[in-house]
């Protein structure tokens, strides 16, 4: 019988700042779904998402969206092999290449917010609206440029617009019901994956500078971002994960009794801790709010990174 998870091990949970880490644990997550599987693929592709936001990648410059970033990324692809190993034991067998596209989809869902270095200016975040679109072209030209099987790229398409906010689920034309269960597998775990991340609540002063630089007007000031969040988070629950996703977010309880010997949803409890936190800093106003806010410095940062041309 497996111990009792402790506090720092549910804290690991979503603690996703080492790539390599990241990674490790992968692995060892889809071995436990095949001990065969071939990480060939899989493993290309993650080494050059890494080159791409780290400014390695031929013909782009580094991706500086602060919100939008690498650890947000390996928040959202952990989430999804978790996820899909969830829904692997709890009756629905995943293929090989089903993992694949789940990998691909999540590791590039945000890669539209790369810059070619000619087309340098501002953060990225200016492409805000259109970065899934860009990703996918991304996507498609990279598939084929690295060899990888011809029909990779339709299914990943459609798994990566499932993270497209300005896009309606149920208006995208998949070709099967088997496609549209791993797309919800994605669009989940992109919400999930992000919302649970211990620093979330400071993560949002980046979202907010992202989002003012995209020239988006729902918000006065950082303060009423974080005000609307509650909000948000009801209605993207009722309407997307527990509605169009149809809750199989709640298959990672399945992954969490296999590994951690607890059948509990460790990224749900997760924001719904964020969440509360999140109700006694909207209730300071707008002169002691941020004191609330210490976690990786990024009060700081988010200050630091408002300049002219950029976050202004």
């Amino acid at each position: 019988m497996k111990n009792t998870p402790t506090p720092a091990e549910i804290r690991q949970v979503t603690a996703n700042d080492n790539p390599d880490e990241v990674w490790a644990k992968a692995i060892d997550i889809i071995r436990h779904i095949n001990p065969d599987y071939d990480f060939t693929l899989a493993r290309t592709a993650f080494a050059d998402v890494l080159r791409l936001f780290r400014g390695e990648y031929p013909g782009y410059c580094a991706i500086k969206t602060p919100y939008h970033n690498l650890f947000h990324t390996m928040d959202v692809f952990l989430c999804a092999v978790r996820l899909a190993h969830g829904v692997h034991i709890s009756g629905t067998p995943l293929t090989d290449r089903e993992i694949t596209w789940i990998m691909l989809a999540t590791l590039m869902h945000d890669i539209g917010y790369a810059q070619l270095l000619e087309e340098e200016f501002g953060s990225g975040a200016q492409y805000t609206l259109t970065h899934v679109g860009r990703g996918i072209k991304f996507m498609q030209s990279y598939l084929d440029e690295h060899d990888f099987p011809a029909d990779y790229a339709t299914p990943v398409k459609h798994l990566m617009n499932s993270t497209n906010p300005a896009l309606d689920f149920d208006d995208i034309e998949f070709p099967d019901k088997r496609t549209r269960m791993l797309a919800q597998i994605v669009g989940s775990a992109d919400i999930v994956g992000q919302m649970a991340d211990r620093t979330y609540l400071e993560k949002l002063l980046f979202l907010y500078l992202e989002f003012k630089e995209a020239r988006f007007d729902n918000f006065a000031s950082m303060h009423d971002l974080l005000r609307q969040t509650k909000h948000f988070y009801d209605v993207t629950r009722e309407k997307k994960l527990d509605g169009a996703f149809e809750g199989i977010y709640n298959k990672l309880t399945f992954h969490f009794k296999s590994y951690m010997g607890m059948e509990n949803n460790y990224y749900v409890e997760s924001i719904e801790k964020n969440l509360a936190y999140l109700s006694k800093v909207i209730a300071l106003d707008e002169a002691e709010y941020l004191a609330m806010l210490k976690r990786g410095g990024i009060v700081e940062k988010s200050q630091a990174l408002v300049s002219p041309g950029v976050f202004t």
